[in-house]
This record gives structure tokens, C-alpha cells and sequence, in this order.
């Protein structure tokens, strides 16, 4: 029956539809990017032929060579058998049309910091000095180098192969004159800079969610998820150093999934600011240095 169905499939199309069945009948785990089998089928089948990932259907009548066939049925195989993340399989990810090289060694992109920086919606002037704290691939840093035009930043992680996927998508981009990476833990490369916007996007999944991780979560960077028993465990140093790193009218934006109970609850007297997206609401905060000192 696999192999009858196999070799039925012609077109773009025909391997669309079946990695749609196929993903479905699996039930797979979404969240790198898509959240649902047909985007993520779309998603795998045009960025395989290297095809503009906007739209599938002006490509479903495309008929793929041979040897595309044969990578088209190994991904989506890869994507069922090993329940690997498709950015991961495919080394692409993609933010608000923003394309980053990605593999094991960070963090897949998806962070809710991109859509405030891609619509504006940061409370905050044009920034002229940025840094990007656990910057990972360097897609945040990145983002903001292109909303901030004018912008310098600093981007710091303390994991070396991280750094390095960072410094190649930092150069694809040719932005290697605006942004300079650093390895170290938080703060402590900086050598008391200052900066008109602090963001980032740190480890910030407790004890419980790391048990519950779908398959596909696992095959992440566990030190670019876990973040404790409550999820806090940098965010205590960030919050504590931060006011030392901005500017007189600088702020920090973070994000912190579904942290903020144990958050406002361990700092009843910061007066957080909820930024919320389409999609999230209560996962990024915004504190002014004024409110943190």
C-alpha cells in the first residue's frame, strides 16, 4: 500500500497532500514555526525545492525531478520517523520573511519579540545601542538590526556552537559591521555597557514542562530551554543586572511563556508591562530601567 501510494505522487501537489495525511495520522507536534500539518507540509515541500514559502498553491502543479522526489519522501519520513523538527531537517526557519540558517545547536526562531520588532510595537524611541541577551541563532539580533536601521548591537550566548550559527547568519545577512557577538553568561562579556533596548529571549521552561516536552522539543538545546523548577532561573539574574546595563531612559523586553504568575508573584512591586501579540498574551514584559532601580 506504501508503495502504491508512493508511486502515485507526481506533482508538488500529490507530496503536499500526502505529508498532510501523513503528519496528521502521526500527530505530530507543532510550534517551530507552524502549528498545524498542512502549513508545516507546505513549509516542507517548498523550502525542499528551495520555492517561495509565502503561497503553495501556484506550485501544486509543478512535477519535481527525480532525485527532488526522492528528497521530498526522505524529509517527510525524517519528519515521522524521527520527529524532528522541520527547520532542523530542512536547516532553514523563517521570521516575518526573514530567512535563518538553523541547525542542533541553537534554539529553532520563533520567539514573539520578532513580532514586536517586525510591527513597531516596542514602547521604546529609536534605539541607537541594542543588545541581545541569549541571542542564540541570532534572529532577534538580526530583527532588530533591521527595525533599527541605525542601531548597534551587542548579541551574547554562552554556548560556542550557538555563537557560531549566529556569526553565519549574522554575515549572510551582512550585518557584521552593526552587530558583534560575545560568548559569556549574561552580562558579564559586556564590561559595563550601556544600552537604550535590552531583549531576550532566555531559557525559561520549569521542571514541569521539560517533563511533559513533545519529541520534537527534545531534539533542542536543553540549555536553551530549561530554566529550573519555576522557569525563573535566569530571569532572577537579568532582572537583578539589567539596571546596570541600561541607559537613563533604556528598557528590557523579554519574554517568559507562560511564567508570568511565578514572575509577578516572586516581584509584586515591578510594574510589568504585558506586551501581547496575535498570538501570545502575558509571554513578553517590558520594564523601564526607572522601574527596575
Amino acid at each position: 500500500m506504501a508503495r502504491a501510494t508512493k508511486s502515485s505522487l507526481v506533482t508538488l501537489g500529490d507530496f503536499f497532500h500526502f505529508a498532510v495525511a501523513r503528519f496528521r495520522a502521526a500527530r505530530l507536534a507543532y510550534g517551530h514555526g507552524t502549528t498545524n500539518a498542512v502549513d508545516e507540509a507546505a513549509f516542507m515541500v517548498l523550502e525542499a525545492l528551495r520555492l517561495p514559502i509565502h503561497r503553495i498553491d501556484p506550485w501544486l502543479d509543478l512535477v519535481p525531478t527525480a532525485p527532488e522526489k526522492a528528497r521530498l519522501m526522505t524529509l517527510i519520513e525524517a519528519r515521522i520517523g524521527l520527529r524532528m523538527p522541520a527547520p532542523y531537517l530542512l536547516e532553514a526557519a523563517y521570521m516575518h520573511g526573514v530567512r535563518f540558517h538553523i541547525d542542533r545547536r541553537a534554539l529553532i526562531p520563533r520567539s514573539f519579540i520578532g513580532d514586536l520588532l517586525a510591527g513597531g510595537a516596542l514602547p521604546t524611541a529609536k534605539p541607537r545601542r541594542i543588545l541581545d541577551l541569549c541571542c542564540g541563532s541570532g534572529c532577534l539580533a538580526i530583527l532588530a538590526a533591521l527595525a533599527f536601521p541605525r542601531a548597534k548591537i551587542d548579541a551574547v550566548d554562552l554556548s560556542a556552537g550557538a555563537l557560531s550559527l549566529a556569526r553565519r547568519n549574522v554575515a549572510t545577512h551582512r550585518l557584521g559591521d552593526r552587530i558583534t557577538l560575545h560568548r559569556g553568561d549574561l552580562f558579564k562579556p559586556l564590561q559595563g555597557q550601556r544600552y537604550d533596548l535590552i531583549i531576550s529571549n532566555p531559557p525559561y521552561v520549569d521542571a514541569g514542562g521539560m517533563a511533559k516536552l513533545p519529541p520534537e522539543f527534545r531534539h533542542e538545546p536543553r540549555m536553551a530551554l530549561a530554566a529550573g523548577d519555576d522557569g525563573l532561573e535566569l530571569l532572577h539574574r537579568i532582572l537583578a543586572d539589567a539596571p546596570n546595563h541600561l541607559t537613563k531612559s533604556g528598557g528590557l523586553v523579554c519574554e517568559i511563556g507562560r511564567g508570568r504568575p511565578p514572575l509577578e508573584a516572586a516581584y509584586p512591586r515591578l510594574p510589568f508591562i504585558w506586551l501581547d501579540t496575535e498570538l501570545s498574551e502575558g509571554e513578553v514584559f517590558w520594564l523601564s530601567r526607572s522601574d527596575l532601580a
